[in-house]
């Protein structure tokens, strides 16, 4: 009996409601069963079901998407649709500037200023060397980078040049060394831009871009000396492969410094100084100033950084390695 009278009362429970009907809207009523009131054309969209925004043929469990990218194809080079290889390239690889391997750290910081805007849209391009980036070559051949300047001369690289006082501090002592730097973080490039017109230099060229891209298009042995000043730590363990100091950057770093070309790396982290000491040597470089003693003294034409002025402010204590590319 009782599991009678309980069974009455679900089926009681479950019977049809009454039509609702709203003190404000009466023509409004309607019952559960009643199809939903037609929306307008122009919210059809926002209020769709997946199975009116993608073709009848989709799955009832889910959304049709679209096919993912094919990771060995880089992501610059891949069809706008890789079901039709006809279709034209993506236009604009500053979206993807990477290509598929794997960056860290910042792009993009505050918003720029509007003179910070102007530099960038003004006097980045002309300083760009041609060849470098994906657009310009993306089969990515050999670029001879004498063409950049006016005549031949000595060629040096900055690797992550920050705010760009190091780098126009040079470019100013050194008038016939063609310099070029490499930034992915556009707030520092826009800096650097705004420094140069001050400065009024014109022997550097600027790669807004990962350094990599330059070491793929760089013939052999063309540089006379690098930089690595302050790059960002990555003071956790698990992310000491992301350093520059590893086989990744320093082989193809290598290949494209001249025997006997200089290497200086700044940095104000102890273990940074471990990994390079270690690293490097077997990339093909001798250390100049192997002694810890040897290590806190800046270089002669060495101009301090922001970031080393930070260092010091926060107590930590810069370091000046050297390093010499050794004969093939």
């Amino acid at each position: 009996m009782v599991r009678g009278r309980r069974q009455a009362r679900n089926r009681d429970n479950h019977k049809a409601a009454p039509p609702l009907e709203s003190a404000h809207a009466p023509h409004l009523a309607m019952t559960p069963r009643d199809p939903a009131p037609a929306l307008p054309p122009d919210s059809r969209a926002a209020h769709s079901t997946p199975s009116e925004r993608w073709p009848s043929a989709a799955p009832p469990l889910g959304e049709v998407l679209p096919p993912p990218l094919d990771p060995a194809v880089p992501r610059s080079h891949t069809p706008a649709d890789q079901n039709n290889p006809g279709a034209p390239m993506r236009q604009s690889p500053e979206k993807h500037p990477f290509r598929g391997r794997n960056f860290y750290g910042r792009l993009k910081g505050k918003t720029l200023r509007p003179m910070q805007q102007e530099y960038l849209d003004q006097d980045l391009k002309p300083l760009a060397p041609a060849g470098v980036s994906f657009t310009d070559n993306p089969q990515r051949t050999r670029v001879d980078p004498a063409a950049w300047f006016a005549d031949p001369r000595p060629l040096w690289l900055e690797v992550g040049f920050g705010g760009g006082e190091h780098l126009v501090h040079q470019a100013t002592l050194n008038p016939g060394v063609g310099i070029i730097g490499c930034e992915p973080y556009i707030n520092g490039v826009a800096m650097l831009l705004g420094k140069i017109r001050d400065a009024g230099v014109e022997n550097l060229r600027i790669h807004a871009g990962d350094v990599r891209d330059l070491f793929e298009v760089l013939p052999d042995a063309c540089l006379t000396r690098a930089f690595l000043l302050y790059p960002d730590p990555w003071p956790k363990k698990r992310h000491h492969r992301r350093r520059f100091v590893t086989p990744e950057h320093l082989v193809p770093l290598a290949r494209v410094l001249a025997p006997g070309a200089q290497l200086r790396v700044a940095t104000d982290i102890p273990d940074y100084v471990r990994q390079t000491m270690k690293e490097v040597p077997p990339a093909g470089f001798t250390c100049l100033n192997p002694a810890r003693v040897d290590w806190y003294a800046p270089w002669p034409d060495w101009i301090s950084t922001r970031y080393e002025q930070k260092a010091l402010r926060e107590g930590r204590t810069p370091h000046y390695l050297t390093f010499e590319r050794n004969a093939a």
